[in-house]
């Protein structure tokens, strides 16, 4: 549960991302990881959440992080092989316990 608060103040990274079926434009709060070139994001409900299939679909969205936003594209599932290689050390892992298996990478998108 994320306070509404928070997510107004930019105390949280929201992704605004568009739905496939309705094209209405959503903000979503996520956990979002920095890694080289883009941000990685924990899938905890896996890659049939409706806000990872409406990001493959449209193949990007933006993100809003500190008050400033940005645009991603390339989203692509990786493993967690991959997405723990990538990771900061700080950045803790998900416990086990939650068997998250899948992660979304997406690339940031370069402005000349």
């Amino acid at each position: 549960m994320f306070n509404p608060r928070a997510i107004a103040g930019g105390a949280w990274p929201v992704l605004i991302h568009v739905g496939r079926m309705s094209g209405a434009t959503y903000r979503t709060p996520l956990d979002a990881h920095p890694v080289d070139g883009g941000y990685l994001f924990v899938l905890v409900y896996g890659s049939r959440s409706d806000w990872v299939q409406n990001v493959l679909a449209a193949d990007g969205a933006r993100l809003r992080v500190g008050g400033k936003e940005m645009e991603l594209a390339a989203p692509r599932l990786v493993g967690e092989d991959e997405a723990f290689r990538i990771l900061p050390d700080e950045v803790a892992r998900p416990p086990r316990l939650l068997r998250i298996t899948e992660f979304l990478r997406m690339d940031l998108v370069r402005v000349p």
